[in-house]
């Protein structure tokens, strides 16, 4: 039996998605969170297989998470299922930890595929994904890559969040880090995007497909 654990902060997501996993008799969801101090509580106390994690939860979310769990259980396979373009995301999240990356539209057709593949010990990306990964491993291919892609994995979340239009102070607590940290950040990351002013992160997140 394969033990999946759904991380996700709507719980018709939740059930929507148990529901497909329940067609496929090998499979079990052992247990569910809706932000990440849940999914970190699971990753202690539980003991499974797969993690379906989605990217934008409440609490500690996003790339961070994927590595805070493969540190409590490095065994365990995370397959990403997020609303997000996987162009721009997919892989900042396979390099973060985790095995797979599948979009919430096309997560009915293709969970239980995915997650059987990932167990297996094999990944789920899509071609460009694969290209992109491959590219970036080869020398001077990360010379080519925009921006955004030499920010840290704490600096595009702060990016991310500045953009979905939450004010340093809200990130600050949704993150659990001082305000002067997130400041610190957003100062990093404007200069290495070359914006001077909100706005302009807006701009910039809307031309390269970042935006929420």
């Amino acid at each position: 039996m394969i033990r999946v654990v759904m991380a996700d902060d709507h719980a018709i997501v939740r059930e929507g998605l148990k529901r497909i996993i329940a067609s496929a008799p090998d499979f079990q969801v052992v247990g569910e969170a809706a932000d990440g101090t849940e999914v970190l509580r699971l990753a202690r106390e539980l003991d499974f297989d797969l993690l379906v994690l989605d990217l934008s939860m409440p609490g500690r979310s996003g790339m961070e998470l994927i590595k805070l769990v493969k540190a409590e259980k490095p065994r365990v396979r995370i397959l990403v299922l997020s609303m997000h373009q996987e162009s721009q995301y997919a892989v900042r999240a396979i390099k973060s930890g985790a095995s797979g990356y599948l979009t919430k539209e096309s997560a009915p057709a293709l969970l239980e595929q995915a997650l059987r593949k990932i167990a297996q010990g094999g990944a789920w990306v899509s071609a460009d994904v694969a290209q992109q990964l491959a590219l970036a491993a080869m020398p001077g291919g990360e010379a080519a890559a925009a921006p955004h892609e030499s920010l840290s994995t704490r600096e595009f979340e702060v990016f991310r969040l500045l953009v979905s239009g939450l004010s340093v102070t809200d990130i600050a607590h949704r993150l659990s880090l001082s305000v002067k940290t997130v400041s610190s950040h957003k100062a990093n990351l404007m200069h290495k995007l070359g914006v001077d002013n909100a706005a302009d992160l807006v701009r910039y997140a809307m031309r390269h497909g970042l935006e929420e």
